[in-house]
């Protein structure tokens, strides 16, 4: 299979931890015979610096003509202070519109090696494998109008939510479809107590489950489901919400597992996929040969699945997680007093030779 992807490392940490999980990507090509063909484009603050546009057109039309787009990390202070649209974020948010990538997915799977790293007990952390479906290209991030008006001292800012029927319909099908091939749960949150985009939000999905006779689905505020998902992060299977709502509750499941560095996302539902982890540019570790690589690489995983439905190598690449993670290895956010640390470097290096050793014994079992 020809794997045609567009790569954009992006700011601070996004070029450490893309480019162990494009050496993953490339000895899994090798070793189950894939044609793996590599182009890499400018994005965010680094794209602002020799464009002056956080997302050029060179870059669209890039991850347009692929098959996949892997995003390391965008955002940089030093543009903090320009116009909106001049932001090293407005370049991400273009991007998701212009793949139509609306469906995104963010899992979060407790490894019991880490147990020390979640700041829950181990028994209550225990079994967590959550999928958040996050809605992606509508409500808060996309609503207009949004402004800042008025005098200094007396300005108004506005942002605006909406949701139609057909967003809230497509998201809710993926997620029910998601669900059929997990535990068949699906938990939709909302804040239909008090907003209207809410309350059309539940009456849509609960019509959608009823097309999904086998998937039970339940609703709860978002409130209430922050609350639930520390004391009980366990009982959750797939949760569907909103673009603000899944924003923050991913996060906290990161925390939960461990490390928002464990953490990889796929936005799907377009032509083309992206795929980055959920961590941002962290400008105050970039360079120092710290960062966590493990949410790029699984990253990878989740392309392999979701846009090459290629289920055999993306278990290779998590079963290499696993294993470097087993074998002790530790990025400083995921060490606990008194173990060893390794590089960003060192850490993609075991997984790379892992899926060097799975791929080349696949190889030989078949032949």
């Amino acid at each position: 299979m020809q794997l045609r992807v567009t790569s954009l490392p992006g700011d601070g940490i996004g070029p450490e931890v893309t480019s162990q999980a494009i050496c993953v990507l490339e000895e899994l090509a090798d070793g189950f015979g894939h044609d793996f063909e590599l182009d890499e484009k400018e994005i965010g603050g680094v794209a602002l610096e020799k464009f002056g546009n956080p997302l050029p057109d060179s870059t669209i039309q890039a991850c347009l003509d692929s098959h996949a787009v892997l995003l390391g990390a965008v955002g940089n202070p030093a543009f903090d202070c320009n116009p909106r649209e001049l932001r090293p974020e407005a370049g991400l948010l273009r991007l998701r519109q212009k793949l139509g990538a609306f469906a995104n997915l963010r899992p979060a799977v407790f490894y019991p090696m880490l147990a020390a790293c979640s700041p829950l007990r181990e028994e209550i952390v225990k079994g967590t494998d959550i999928l958040i479906v996050r809605e992606l290209l509508g409500g808060l991030y996309f609503g207009e109008p949004r402004s800042i008006e008025g005098k200094q001292g007396a300005r108004q800012a506005v942002n605006t939510m909406g949701y139609g029927e057909p967003e809230i319909e497509r998201i809710a099908r993926v997620a029910f479809q998601l669900a059929q091939s997990r535990r068949k749960r699906v938990l939709s949150v909302d804040k239909a107590n008090v907003l209207e985009c809410s309350r059309l939000w539940r009456e849509v999905v609960a019509r959608v489950g009823r097309d999904f006779s086998d998937v039970h689905l339940s609703h709860q505020y978002v409130d209430s489901a922050a609350m639930a998902l520390v004391l009980k992060p366990a009982e959750f299977d797939v949760i569907l919400t909103e673009n603000m709502f899944g924003d923050i509750l991913s996060d906290q499941a990161g925390g939960i597992v461990g490390s928002l560095g464990l953490l990889a996302s796929a936005s799907i539902g377009g032509a083309v996929g992206l795929y980055e982890p959920v961590h941002g540019s962290a400008p105050d570790i970039a360079g120092k040969g710290i960062a966590n690589p493990l949410g790029a690489i699984l990253s990878v995983a989740l392309m392999l699945r979701h846009t090459f439905h290629l289920p055999q190598e993306a278990e290779c690449v998590e079963a290499g997680v696993i294993s470097t993670l087993g074998g002790g290895f530790r990025t400083p956010d995921l060490a606990r007093p008194g173990e060893r640390t390794v590089s960003t470097e060192a850490m993609g290096a075991q997984i790379t030779e892992f899926v060097r050793l799975a791929s080349r014994s696949t190889k030989r079992a078949a032949s």
